[in-house]
């Protein structure tokens, strides 16, 4: 919900003079928020920066949502897989909203359909032998890709962490090859850690063996996890990700952040210290458990997101 508030207020950037009519950002290194208890914003991530370095696409992308601003003004009601618990200036800023989620905590243990790869159901029997609250998930949805170091950087820390990791690797998560693993790694690993190439996230995510979650914090993979009392390690790429980043870091409180060095690239070492202190906290697990029972509450009989999707319905047969 926050983005689409965000979006919406486009035309009150360009009159403070954040961005320019091309949405170029104007201070591209000064840090703002809309209002207290919304993500912090980082100029250089606006969304439509992060669609390639080509400025005629960046210029694309912006058109397109200030188009489908126009769009979201006709419209009666806008439905969100969000809750009031999980962003209320939002709700309060964008009054068309209703928030009626998160889908994934009233439905936990359903079928949730929708795959774009061949889920891995051997995963689940893995887990199953692994002690509770001890794997390392790591996901980057479907379309995040790196280049050979940083996937070589992520494997290596993921090694020197110790502790057993659920790890899905995409056939094309490399940059114009397949994955290109640091030499002996899988042999090294081989009793440690299970890669798949597609998982079935809501249930790893419930399983009671994960400890945390590196992910890309898309919004589904966020709200899974936050559906599910997990913790998360941040890695986003794109668009609303760093949005998200700040909610799980900077406002729920329920995971770090990962540093990049000079180079734009997370070290092995970066990712080892921060799993070595979210795991070792056990405030950022208790902070994981109660928004998830906010969430569950909310989307349960005469929760805050079950009464708006009633009054939803309510409106639609008058």
């Amino acid at each position: 919900m926050f983005q689409l508030m965000f979006f919406l207020r486009i035309p009150k950037l360009i009159e403070d003079g954040l961005i320019d009519g091309n949405g170029t950002p104007l201070m591209k290194h000064k840090m703002f928020q809309l209002s207290p208890m919304t993500p912090v914003i980082q100029p250089i991530n606006l969304a439509w920066l992060s669609f390639g370095n080509s400025p005629s696409t960046q210029k694309f992308m912006f058109d397109f949502l200030r188009l489908n601003n126009k769009a979201v003004e006709t419209a009666d009601w806008i439905l969100c897989n969000s809750s009031l618990e999980l962003e209320p200036e939002a709700c309060n800023l964008v009054p068309k909203v209703l928030p009626i989620g998160p889908l994934s905590a009233a439905n936990r243990f359903g079928n949730l359909s929708g795959n774009f790869w061949s889920e891995d159901p051997t995963c689940l029997q893995w887990l199953n032998q692994q002690s509770p609250g001890s794997v390392i998930y790591v996901a980057f949805g479907s379309s995040t890709v790196f280049d050979e170091i940083q996937f070589q950087e992520l494997a290596l820390g993921l090694e020197l962490t110790k502790k057993p990791f659920l790890w899905v690797v995409r056939e094309d998560i490399i940059k114009g090859k397949h994955q290109f693993y640091p030499q002996g790694f899988k042999e090294r690993v081989s009793n440690q850690g299970k890669i798949v190439s597609w998982a079935p996230q809501v249930a790893v995510l419930g399983h009671s063996s994960i400890a945390c979650f590196i992910s890309h914090c898309g919004w589904n993979s966020t709200i899974e996890g936050v559906s599910n009392g997990v913790p998360f390690l941040c890695w986003p790429c794109f668009s609303d990700q760093f949005l998200n980043e700040s909610y799980i870091y900077d406002i729920w409180k329920v995971g770090f952040k990962l540093k990049r060095d000079e180079r734009g690239t997370i070290r092995k070492e970066e990712i080892r210290t921060k799993v070595e202190q979210l795991v070792g906290d056990e405030d950022f697990k208790t902070r994981a458990v109660e928004l998830k029972q906010m969430v569950t509450k909310s989307v349960g009989e005469g929760g805050n997101s079950d009464k708006t999707f009633k009054n939803f319905v309510d409106w639609l047969k008058s």
